[in-house]
């Protein structure tokens, strides 16, 4: 039997942490069946040279060493933060003598007070592994899934020794926009991402992407660095996103502000994502501003963290003049609130340059909130008809679509959101491990001596799907 290890290293060690890609790789783990077909499938980490079978992802109710892990994260953010201080005080110094006086001095303070502590503190968590993951043993016909951000990640040794004895590498690919769009980045994350997907390129046996869109983009990047006889050696395949919001209590409270805001008549239009450059507030600012010089009524809410190159931007709202009385903006939602939002919203707006799913847009629909979106290929291929989109370039769209909703009631879109239907969590972590396995089986039967347009048949699109499967009754894979 073949086995599929799916792997979430960076969740298991980060486990309060709930951006995109964390809240997939949690979802999925958790909702992952013991076998598909002849597969079986088990959750993985690589830690230390090791692989282990998890047995528990969330963290164990430890207050004493849950305290000491939030310290670790703490600390080693501001370590990263002080590396980050060190690279722009070393770029400014004329001198070559200067800048190695300063390296010699931030590795010295670093030591101290980051590396000890976190050296510790890795000690401690050593004997809390076996409570929540147990030693697995690796063999030859194995297929390892790294589904989590395994470019946070110090196992590429590990990997590459893995691949060496007989197991497959299959990278899950979220996006490659750090690669597309480095400008939207910090230089030192899209330099790491860069590193990363270059070892992906010469590691990897196979591609699972988020999207059809994003499948696409990495065989076309693949050709590009590789050459089409070496990218014809790989495999390239997407399954889609759930939308549940899974760390929903309905026994919590909703934030204060957030119930407010909401008991006020008028619409909302709600943007929920991280704030930094590529989900372009900018742009929703501008187009909302024009609306409220025309007597617009509406409101725009901004859910979601703080991220990176956005201090201008967050200025900008929080000496707004509408800020508390249009315009609104939270930081630090929980899954109950944010389903409170979704549910009581007029619309979401979701202006991205670009994106390689868009999971607010799934949750939201998903729960009948209509969507309007930036026209390009990601959103397309979720929403189709059921969404209104808006010209990139010209604020003035969205302002009229604002505008339109707001005078009619009507929301622009070719069809009504409510008939709209989408998979959940359970049928995205089945539909991943059903495509891997149904690859797995089409590369056996080559490697049996069927031809590979036979093989390739294995894993066609059902008759009738198309290319962007996006509508499917509940209950149904893709």
């Amino acid at each position: 039997m073949t086995r599929l290890l799916v792997e979430c290293t960076h969740v298991f060690n980060h486990p309060k942490l709930n951006s995109g890609i964390q809240r997939v790789v949690r979802n999925v783990i958790n909702k992952l069946t013991s076998s598909v077909g002849d597969s079986e499938c088990i959750p993985v980490v690589l830690l230390n040279g090791q692989l282990y079978r998890v047995l528990r992802l969330a963290p164990l109710n430890t207050p004493v060493f849950n305290a000491l892990a939030t310290f670790a994260d703490r600390l080693e953010r501001l370590a990263h933060r002080f590396w980050q201080w060190h690279q722009r005080r070393d770029a400014k110094c004329p001198s070559k003598l200067t800048r190695r006086a300063l390296y010699v001095a931030y590795r010295l303070t670093s030591f101290a007070v980051f590396g000890v502590p976190l050296r510790l503190f890795t000690r401690l968590r050593h004997f809390q592994l076996l409570k929540r993951c147990s030693p697995l043993q690796h063999q030859p016909d194995d297929q390892l899934v790294l589904l989590d951000s395994s470019w946070h990640s110090d196992f590429f040794p590990h990997v590459e020794r893995l691949k060496r004895e007989g197991v497959a590498i299959i990278a899950v690919i979220y996006d490659l926009i750090p690669l597309t769009h480095p400008h939207f980045y910090e230089a030192r994350p899209a330099q790491v991402f860069s590193e990363w997907f270059d070892w992906v390129c010469r590691t990897a046996d196979g591609y699972m992407a988020i999207s059809a869109t994003v499948r696409d983009e990495v065989r076309h990047e693949l050709q590009r660095r590789l050459g089409p006889a070496q990218a014809e050696k790989r495999w390239f395949d997407y399954f889609h996103l759930g939308s549940e919001l899974d760390l929903h209590n309905s026994a919590a409270a909703v934030e204060p502000a957030l119930h407010q805001m909401f008991e006020a008549p008028g619409p909302v239009f709600l943007m929920v994502s991280t704030i930094e450059p590529r989900k372009n507030h900018a742009y929703l600012l501008d187009a909302f501003e024009r609306a409220w010089a025309g007597g617009s009524g509406a409101r725009l809410c901004i859910a979601g963290r703080i991220g990176w190159k956005c201090d201008e931007l967050l200025s900008r709202i929080r000496h707004h003049p509408e800020l508390n009385r249009r315009l609104f903006m939270f930081n630090n939602l929980s899954d109950t609130s944010l389903e409170h939002a979704y549910t009581r919203a007029s619309s979401l707006v979701f202006p991205s340059f670009v994106e390689g799913f868009g999971l607010p847009l799934v949750e939201a629909m998903q729960r009948g909130l209509p969507a309007m979106g930036s026209d390009i290929a990601a959103f397309r291929e979720i929403g189709g008809e059921f969404m209104a989109y808006f010209d990139l370039q010209e604020p003035q769209s969205l302002t009229d679509l604002i505008k339109a909703f707001e005078a009619s009631g009507q929301f622009p879109a070719s069809k009504d959101v409510n008939e709209w239907r989408w998979i959940d969590w359970r049928e995205a972590s089945q539909q991943l491990v059903e495509r891997i396995a149904r690859r797995v089986l089409a590369g056996q039967a080559t490697q049996a001596g069927v031809t590979r347009e036979s093989a390739s048949e294995a894993v066609d699109e059902p008759p009738g799907l198309g290319e962007y499967p996006r509508l499917r009754p509940s209950g149904s894979f893709l």
